[in-house]
């Protein structure tokens, strides 16, 4: 009897392999997120970030041809874009699904170039939040390639690539090699050097001020100077203060003359933008900004919660807009309905006007979802990402709710014509800051006082005080600058503020920012020879102009013509007169110890140094020793000096290095401590620079 076939053509038929659709994103973090979501016939792979780019070796931008770039595959992404095309090759379909901004849309159109796909085939998608709704509804609705997005990106980068290699080469001719400039970095640290300027040549002013305390029966309260007959008066030295005191009688009572209560609302902050999430974090978690992003972008990926696998933990972190969903407004009231009570809920949030230029493409930075609270999820996340999510998330509830409703009082208390007033407060409802611990303040509780009640002066302290120079900045208040003059955007802030620092254009003391002597060298370079890129106004209307691309409503190759024009004229003025200028290196006033010739001082990457006037052909250097006066507390015979670490870090050491091995990141005093004969050294505290004793066995406040 023949043997059927059937059964055997079956077996091939179930054993032919489905074609699966390939998912293209930037991280391996977010291919394995997205690949839970999706299931078994889809395939998520990493691009790892760009794969095209401009060359590095040169411009790359055809002047002469409508300024066209000249894309080459990124050195080391060979075996990735290789991979790629071999799993594309074989895909039912390919879905290109990088970050929904300018940077992802740019990613998309370099893989659909590389891959052969067409970008007008709707093969992108795109999603605010990496969940499994957002990403399945997502697939539901691929789009085409947007090409305004695109070449909204291409111009920016054409645009730096434009300015940063033409006047890069002109500081390395002058300045040393290596060094680099851009429009948003160079007005960055403009900035920073005119904010150092004004602390320069700030000329500090003295006033004074009258603190007292005052008793009503056996309640005390403090209260402060306020003016004379009734009008605000300043203290502007001591005699203002000796007419003042003249005119009281402390053994007698004041009288209270007003008294003014009111109720006021304290209203909580919109969601968190990517300005305001960094400004906040590097404010309260003492986070910089490069770490905020760096963390913000594994909460946004997916984190893994156990057998429930990775999920997107906050929407897409990089946008300018506080706008909230729906579906995400009706989650909250629920969750706060649920979990504080009906009077917490607010019924009509306050929604926050839109800085001028925001583009409002992506919702407000907030938790995908508000039911995962920090504690729930508190260990699946490291100490960092609980940080940022707790804030994140705090902040984004604390939007929809109540405002926080304030009792206060102000009193006036005069005898004699003189007037000191007091201010009290106090919490009445807590509102949203139940939620939002960073908003919460301390009650300043004043007794129950009624005009012409009449209470006693305990003590009055006269406080001299001088004005203060503004403040350096921080990359906080750097980055609330920027925005505010419409300079830069939110993918733009970090990256600038990290390359400033990495030129070492700047360094960060005590978190401020101070210029460096070679930031301050190349600034003055760019102010008489570029004035157009330092000017504020100049360079956020080409921001302006770059949304408009994005928009549709400009055409890239115009806008980067408008500005390449007037800008080449100036590179070629430039050229020309710094062609004349010689920079002459400053005499060290001793000679080489390997050749005699004299040795020269040199700008470095971390400042001045020696260096032998025969370079190339003699390649002695020696680092420039700052000695503060102290003999080496260990040997007795070398001197102390100042000295830098890797990360640039001040310490001090020993001269005589390495025949003496002392080092301390504290600077030494040049005595030793009284009770266990130890060196003491500076160190600054909460009461101000204190001599201590390393032992703990000693300390004295330092005599002003």
């Amino acid at each position: 009897m023949p043997r059927s076939t059937t059964g055997t053509a079956t077996k091939k038929k179930t054993k032919r392999k489905v074609k699966k659709n390939l998912v293209i994103v930037e991280s391996p973090s977010k291919a394995k997120t997205i690949e839970k979501y999706l299931g078994s016939r889809y395939k998520v792979m990493a691009s790892l970030g760009h794969i095209r780019d401009l060359p590095k070796s040169k411009m790359g931008v055809d002047v002469e041809n409508n300024y066209e770039p000249h894309y080459i595959s990124i050195r080391g992404k060979g075996d990735v874009i290789k991979e790629l095309r071999k799993e594309a090759k074989k895909a039912a379909h390919v879905y290109l699904a990088a970050d929904p901004d300018r940077e992802g849309e740019a990613i998309a159109w370099h893989l659909s170039y590389l891959l052969g796909l067409d970008p007008k085939d709707k093969n992108r998608v795109v999603f605010n939040e990496i969940t499994k709704d957002a990403v399945k509804n997502a697939f539901k609705n691929p789009r085409a390639i947007d090409m305004n997005l695109v070449d909204a990106q291409q111009a920016r980068r054409v645009l730096d690539r434009l300015v940063g290699y033409s006047i890069s080469p002109l500081l390395w001719a002058k300045i040393k090699k290596g060094l680099s400039a851009g429009r948003v970095q160079s007005i960055a640290l403009n900035l920073i050097i005119q904010r150092e300027q004004e602390i320069k040549a700030f000329k500090p002013e003295e006033y004074w001020t009258l603190d007292a305390q005052f008793k009503k029966d056996k309640a005390k309260f403090d209260a402060s100077f306020y003016g004379l007959d009734g009008k605000k008066a300043e203290l502007k030295n001591s005699e203002a203060v000796q007419n003042v005191l003249a005119k009281l009688d402390t053994k007698k009572p004041f009288t209270v003359s007003n008294v003014t209560k009111k109720e006021r609302k304290r209203m909580p902050q919109p969601p968190f933008t990517t300005s305001t999430l960094q400004q906040t974090a590097n404010n309260t978690l003492k986070f910089k900004t490069q770490k905020t992003m760096m963390v913000a972008q594994q909460l946004y990926e997916g984190i893994s919660l156990g057998r429930g696998g990775a999920v997107g933990l906050i929407t897409y972190m990089r946008t300018d807009s506080t706008r909230i969903s729906s579906v995400a407004k009706h989650e909250a009231s629920t969750f706060i309905h649920e979990e504080y009570g009906e009077e917490y809920a607010a019924l009509k949030p306050r929604k926050a006007k839109l800085s001028e230029g925001a583009q409002d493409a992506h919702e407000a930075i907030r938790p995908s979802s508000v039911m995962r609270t920090p504690k729930s999820i508190e260990k699946y996340l490291t100490k960092d990402q609980m940080k940022l999510y707790s804030l994140i998330w705090s902040r984004f509830v604390a939007s929809q709710m109540t405002p926080a409703i304030v009792d206060t009082m102000r009193v006036d208390l005069t005898q004699n014509s003189v007037t000191y007033r007091a201010n009290g407060s106090k919490l009445k409802f807590d509102g949203f800051t139940k939620v939002y611990a960073e908003s919460k303040r301390k009650d300043n509780v004043l007794p129950d006082l009624k005009e012409a009640d009449e209470v006693l002066m305990v003590k009055n302290q006269p406080n001299q005080h001088f004005t203060l120079p503004p403040a350096r900045y921080t990359e906080a208040s750097l980055i609330k600058t920027l925005e505010e003059n419409g300079v830069g955007r939110p993918s733009t802030y970090a990256p600038t503020l990290n390359v400033i620092q990495k030129r070492y254009y700047v360094k960060l003391a005590a978190r401020k920012f101070e210029p460096t002597e070679l930031g301050e060298i190349v600034d003055k370079m760019i102010q008489e020879c570029f004035p157009d890129i330092l000017n504020v106004n100049f360079t956020a209307n080409l921001e302006g102009q770059l949304d408009e691309i994005e928009e549709g409503k400009q055409e890239w190759v115009s806008i980067i013509d408008e500005f390449y024009q007037p800008f080449s004229d100036e590179v070629k003025e430039a050229s020309e007169k710094l062609a004349k200028v010689t920079i002459k290196d400053e005499p060290a006033g001793f000679n080489c110890e390997i050749c005699g010739a004299p040795m020269v001082v040199k700008m470095g990457r971390y400042g001045k140094f020696y260096a032998c006037s025969r370079f190339p052909d003699c390649r002695n250097t020696q680092a420039i020793i700052k000695q503060i006066g102290v003999k080496c507390p260990v040997c007795g015979k070398g001197q102390v000096v100042e000295r830098k670490s890797k990360k640039n870090r001040v310490f001090y050491g020993c001269s005589r290095y390495p025949d003496c091995e002392f080092v301390s990141w504290d600077k030494p005093v040049g005595r030793n401590c009284p009770k266990c004969d130890h060196y003491l050294v500076y160190k600054k505290t909460k009461k101000g620079q204190q001599v201590k004793c390393p032992n703990g066995d000693y300390e004295e406040a330092i005599q002003k």
